[in-house]
């Protein structure tokens, strides 16, 4: 993850290196050669994916009119936009997995993909489950919802749920729940610590849909962004009265890309949307701006 943009950009290779020093081990050996076990422990997973989605940002050259970020990715975001120093996010996810993780016991926790039914359906469901705490974690579109909770409960939710694929995805801890309590308090203390600058440009948080520019607003954001649930469906939905023409995804994977393709079909102009996670996106992305109108 994240290798050939080293092997290719010496500023990537020295992003690298600023983030083994700020977190003392080299998570750049852990992208670069796993093993996968210990890349997937959430206190590697999340410095990981913010060294590699940041770098991949800096490589675009661009300065957007609007970011988001889906959860851990709302850091991201922030440092692309100047709020947060890139070491000091890189400790702070580093600290976030690690409470998040430690919040709930490996094994008590789970989450699941629910697809093909609604918010409605799903909150209906949610409300008579009798096995212990199940919430949701994310409403990432209209048909897809992920749910959270004591995996009892989850799995007696996902009985409940009307008429609804399901995939229990894997981690280890139930994200975005009121179980994550214990981790946002310890988060916060570590965010008050940290100085959180205004933004350069405005950022669509996790926790209210809502857009940002001060930096007081953005760390408030990331408090209360650990134990409640990213809306996702309804940051995007923004970004169609924002009328943007250009969307980039970057960081490993293409989910919210796919996301976001899906969702712009309905849209009166939908917007030109790429993802950039190695370097032959990269050279993709590249070349579609080089022979665009310059509309972005």
């Amino acid at each position: 993850m994240g290798k050939d943009f080293a092997e290719k950009s010496f500023w990537a290779k020295k992003m690298f290196a600023r983030a083994d020093e700020a977190l003392g081990f080299r998570i750049s050996e852990i992208c670069f050669e796993g093993p996968e076990e210990r890349l997937k422990l959430t206190q590697n997973t999340q410095p990981a994916l913010l060294t590699v989605s940041t770098i991949a940002f800096g490589l675009l050259e661009i300065e957007p009119g609007l970011a988001a970020g889906h959860s851990l990715g709302e850091y991201s975001a922030l440092v692309a936009a100047g709020c947060l120093e890139f070491e000091d996010a890189l400790r702070l996810v580093h600290k976030r997995g690690r409470y998040m993780q430690e919040a709930v016991p490996v094994g008590a926790g789970a989450m699941a993909a629910v697809l093909g039914s609604t918010y409605a359906e799903i909150k209906q469901a949610l409300s008579q489950v009798r096995k212990g705490i199940v919430e949701i974690a994310n409403w990432n579109s209209e048909d897809q919802i992920v749910i959270a909770g004591q995996k009892d409960a989850v799995e007696e939710a996902l009985t409940m749920i009307p008429s609804a694929r399901s995939v229990l995805l894997p981690v280890s801890a139930p994200f975005h729940t009121s179980l994550m309590k214990r981790a946002e308090e310890r988060l916060s203390l570590d965010l008050d610590a940290v100085e959180f600058r205004d933004l350069k440009f405005p950022v669509i948080t996790n926790v209210d849909a809502r857009i940002v520019s001060r930096g007081e607003e953005a760390r408030d954001a990331l408090k209360r962004q650990v134990s409640r649930p990213v809306l996702w469906h309804s940051s995007m939905m923004l970004l169609q009265k924002e009328s943007l023409d250009f969307i980039v995804e970057v960081g490993p994977g293409r989910v919210l890309a796919g996301l976001m393709k899906r969702l712009s079909r309905q849209w009166p102009k939908p917007p030109t949307i790429f993802n950039v996670e190695d370097w032959e996106s990269l050279e993709k992305y590249r070349q579609a701006l080089s022979g665009s109108s310059g509309n972005d």
